[in-house]
């Protein structure tokens, strides 16, 4: 199995790419990665919880599908063991829409007959991203009062699994 590029590859956000050709068919991407994100809303959907956390990102950045995946298994794990399903909701605010490409290069023996260098350098998709603006909500968290600190320690866990740092907001829900 192939291993993922380093994060540092595709963390800045500048504006991507856009391929413009006379041919339409190498304008643009033409398949959609999944997305490693298994959903999106957890935990109970209809009750009215008093207080609401929003954990907030303090720079500017991509965050891969798989990092947000991680981040919300871990924070569903600790909620579900102490609260259970009805305790809480939980919603992923940031969509991984932005596709992430890669330019395949060769390297090592004979890596002349398979490498293209930068002829038909367009990249192939290899996964999918959220972009990211500074203060921007990633995760919103809602609870009943007398559960605010397992929140607080499962947006904390959430917050190890991004690759940025994090700000949490806690408000009244009234």
């Amino acid at each position: 199995m192939a291993r993922i590029r380093k994060w540092v590859s595709y963390r800045r956000l500048e504006r991507p790419y856009t391929r413009i050709s006379k041919f339409k068919a190498k304008s643009f991407i033409r398949t959609t990665p999944h997305v490693h994100v298994v959903t999106f809303e957890m935990g109970n959907l209809k009750k009215k919880f008093s207080h609401i956390l929003h954990l907030n990102s303090d720079s500017d950045l991509q965050i891969r599908d798989n990092a947000l995946e991680s981040a919300r298994e871990t924070s569903n794990r600790l909620l579900e063991k102490n609260l259970g399903i009805n305790g809480f909701r939980m919603q992923i605010a940031a969509y991984p829409h932005h596709i992430l490409r890669e330019n395949p290069l060769a390297s090592g023996a004979g890596a002349d007959r398979f490498s293209t260098g930068m002829q038909r350098s367009f990249g192939k998709p290899i996964g999918s991203a959220a972009r990211i603006h500074k203060g921007q909500t990633l995760f919103r968290l809602w609870v009943d009062k007398p559960n605010l600190a397992i929140a607080q320690k499962a947006l904390r866990r959430v917050a190890t699994k991004l690759p940025c740092s994090c700000s949490l907001l806690i408000m009244d829900n009234a």
